[in-house]
């Protein structure tokens, strides 16, 4: 009895050490999302050169879209996390296969505009959208 309440714990720290990498992963690409279009932005205005602004709209859509891809991992984990914690002793067998948990949480692309990316990413286009204006008015 004491291996199989091991096993499950084993298991379970599994999970939880990938859910931590997802967040992980989420954390550092919301870091480069501001560093690279933030460093677009600077060149595009410090050399007067506007046309280089729809540039930055570039790695602020393909980094919300891996930032939603592994918000939805998280979840998917955290499924799988919550049905392993519900499965008896004698049931734990190490999987780690997210496809039983599939349909339990929201497709990529409703993930990609919950509330919490859609307010992190939209104000990073946003921002790209209204220096851009801003440059296109003032020269």
């Amino acid at each position: 009895m004491q291996d199989a309440a091991s096993n499950k714990q084993v298991h379970l720290q599994m999970i939880q050490a990938i859910v931590t990498r997802m967040a992980s992963n989420s954390f550092l690409i919301k870091g480069w999302s501001v560093l690279l279009v933030s460093a677009i932005l600077a060149v595009a205005i410090k050399d007067e050169q506007i046309r280089f602004l729809p540039v930055a709209l570039f790695p602020a859509l393909v980094l919300w879209g891996l930032d939603g891809y592994f918000l939805r991992q998280e979840r998917l984990f955290r499924k799988l996390y919550d049905k392993v914690c519900g499965l008896a002793e004698s049931e734990i067998d190490f999987s780690m296969n997210i496809a039983t948990v599939n349909a339990a949480v929201d497709s990529w692309l409703k993930v990609m505009f919950s509330n919490t990316l859609l307010a992190f990413h939209g104000a990073i286009l946003g921002s790209v959208m209204a220096i851009g204006a801003i440059a296109w008015f003032c020269r």
